[in-house]
């Protein structure tokens, strides 16, 4: 009985612990304001699905689903893209990065996207099976940031929207695109420690 509940407890700090070394995109923080960060993120490339649902949580699923199936192997050549940590790479091999980020198109429309790693081109990575599911090149951009634990429902990723946008007003700054709503954790996170984000893109260079 101890000894199970021991490995039961080192899965769920293997999981927990798991976020730390999951990549990121790379950016560099340009300015602090009140109510956020402004961040250069570097050009990436994201594997991106348009999902229509009667829900943000409905979309969400739904766009992992497609997503997932890319990288694990949908695709043509089959290769496989790790999405465990600590993050590896080998032939036929690309390691996912974080954070999964969602954003509304209306009319019960949602872009869900995985932003794959950095150093990884058009021309290099695999075609999506999939028809739904498009590769898409993001140029550098400035974007503004407001952090957030819980959960990231609709309501709650509308509300950190609404914080940022004031801020931005406030700090003289003007909104170039929708809001998106990142989110850095497996579902399995506890609430409390997950990290999820709110970006606003911002007119500038």
């Amino acid at each position: 009985m101890i000894l199970g509940g021991a490995f039961a407890a080192a899965a769920i700090a293997r999981w927990q612990l798991a976020r730390l070394f999951t990549a990121e995109p790379a950016y560099a923080v340009a300015r602090r304001f009140e109510g956020g960060e402004l961040r250069r993120y570097e050009p990436v490339v994201r594997a991106e699905t348009v999902v229509t649902a009667s829900s943000q949580k409905d979309a969400a699923s739904a766009g992992f689903r497609r997503l997932a199936g890319y990288i694990f192997g949908g695709n043509v050549g089959r290769a496989r893209i790790a999405m465990t940590a600590p993050v590896t790479q080998a032939a036929e091999r690309i390691a996912m990065t974080a954070p999964v980020t969602q954003e509304a198109l209306g009319e019960g429309r949602w872009r869900v996207t995985f932003t794959l790693p950095r150093g990884r081109t058009l021309d290099d990575l695999p075609t999506p099976n999939d028809p739904s599911v498009v590769l898409r090149a993001v140029p550098g951009r400035l974007v503004a940031v407001l952090g957030y634990t819980g959960f990231a429902g609709p309501q709650q990723v509308a509300a950190r929207a609404q914080t940022l946008e004031d801020a931005l007003t406030r700090a003289g700054l003007r909104a170039s695109g929708d809001a998106e709503s990142a989110r850095f954790d497996p579902p399995w996170t506890f609430p409390w420690i997950r990290r999820n984000e709110v970006w606003i893109p911002v007119e500038g260079s």
